[in-house]
């Protein structure tokens, strides 16, 4: 297996979205394209609904493993005007289907969610939700943090219509913690998994990260077993992606030296994904886990599963609709990304004005490659059998994936390929094979994790 590993490791994108953000074409994109592809993708899919995700920026602290989009303040007066301008914001969506569109799914993400009080997050689901009744069908989920989401945070959102959170464990080493300033006891993160299933949350998550600064597998191996003692319905296990050249981002607290080699990763990886499988959890696409009951695990067993910028998701619906600063939106024709500073966000609000300043809109072949990619990572299959699928670039990549055939990663059949048990941990290097930009276009490796 470490052969494999040696000659696999290569830098590669998660695939949330095809093409991914590096290879957008930013210079061709226009606010005009943006908004006549969002029209034409809900007029196409409204009976289904859309997808929400909600980018809440503010955080108390800096935690250096993190590099999304944050504002670190202890400064709380911030919220109000904050949750004023996603109203603006979704309103000036809801004037641009011409109807308050039908949510299937909602995600709230940070930053730190839990920032907010249960008040204001109250009244930001109220602003979305003008009728109590449309909560009822939809999905809704946050990320907590463990050392702030409060009795009343759970509570309040249950009652709201909430079923699912996230928190962020990353590790229960305390030097580990120390060093990626997220000091958290496994007490604290105990209290809120057993006050969110009084609550009556359904599914809760705990994101596990390896590959942190003085990690080793030992670390892992108790953590794993930390987490088996709550019995989370589901785990996102990941490696720890190093990036400290992105503006903003708080990745200093250590050094490179400090960080596990590629290998001591691998071992940190296998180690922990062979814990939870011994524990009765079932393997989802690439680095999530989830118990056969949960949905999640459900959805995979009936290849509905679905993955988007929020990641996997039992959701399929056609367009997702980003709020607030960087996010990012998802028509399936186009890519839209917001500003990433809130004063630059704010101000376009209140102007009236969709505060994008970037995306793609997708060619014909981006639109098949995305397919394929797509039921790649969720599926580990794709097929071309159906000559929608099939584009002139499909027999040199049919080649290229012969040597991973060999390796026992996938097997080559009449017009589809199949992901093999041990080509799982492989799957990015399968999709990257498929990616024609990534090809084209010679590819800045700091952008990227290691695939394995």
């Amino acid at each position: 297996m470490q052969i494999l590993v040696n000659k696999y490791n290569v830098a590669g994108p998660r695939y949330t979205s095809y093409p991914t953000v590096p290879y957008w074409d930013d210079a061709s994109f226009s606010l005009k394209e943006w908004k006549e592809c969002l029209k034409r993708s809900y007029v196409e899919s409204k009976h289904n609904g859309i997808s929400l995700y909600i980018h809440l920026p503010y955080c108390e602290s800096m935690c250096t493993f993190c590099g999304c989009n944050k504002r670190i303040t202890k400064n709380h007066l911030v919220e109000i005007p904050y949750i004023k301008s996603l109203l603006i914001e979704w309103d000036l969506y809801v004037s641009l289907f011409e109807e308050t569109p039908k949510i299937s799914e909602l995600h709230i993400g940070g930053g730190t969610p839990t920032f907010f009080s249960s008040e204001n997050l109250q009244l930001l689901i109220a602003g979305l939700f003008k009728d109590p009744k449309d909560r009822a069908n939809a999905k809704l989920s946050f990320e907590g943090h463990p050392n702030n989401t409060s009795h009343k945070h759970l509570d309040v959102l249950a009652n709201l219509g909430f079923t699912r959170v996230s928190y962020g464990v990353q590790d229960y080493n305390l030097k580990v913690q120390k060093a990626i300033n997220r000091v958290q006891p496994f007490e604290n993160v105990q209290k809120v998994t057993t006050l969110a299933r009084q609550a009556g949350y359904t599914s809760i998550g705990h994101d596990i990260i390896f590959g942190l600064p003085f990690q080793t597998t030992a670390d892992i191996e108790n953590t794993i077993n930390l987490t088996k003692k709550l019995r989370p319905e589901r785990i996102a296990f990941y490696s720890y992606a190093h990036v400290p050249w992105i503006k903003g981002n708080g990745q200093r607290g250590f050094k490179d030296e400090d960080l596990p080699t590629a290998e001591e990763k691998r071992a940190q990886f296998e180690l922990g994904k062979k814990r939870l499988l011994e524990s009765g959890y079932i393997e989802i696409g690439m680095d999530h886990f989830a118990l056969p009951q949960d949905e999640l695990a459900q959805s995979l067993k009936q290849k509905t599963i679905h993955r988007n910028f929020m990641g996997y998701t039992t959701t399929t619906t056609q367009l997702m609709v980003g709020l607030g600063v960087s996010a990012i939106g998802d028509s399936w024709y186009a890519f839209g990304q917001n500003v990433k500073n809130i004063e630059e966000y704010n101000n376009l609000i209140e102007g009236g004005i969709f505060p994008i300043y970037r995306g793609h809109i997708l060619s014909p072949e981006d639109l098949i490659i995305r397919k394929h990619i797509l039921n790649l990572m969720c599926k580990l299959e794709t097929s071309w059998e159906d000559n929608n699928m099939q584009f002139p670039e499909l027999p040199d990549i049919i080649i290229k994936l012969s040597e991973m055939q060999d390796d026992g990663l996938l097997k080559i059949l009449h017009n589809k390929i199949e992901i093999t048990e041990k080509g799982r941990a492989f799957v990015r290097n399968v999709c990257m094979a498929f990616d024609l930009r990534l090809q084209r276009k010679k590819p800045d490796t700091k952008l990227f994790s290691m695939t394995i």
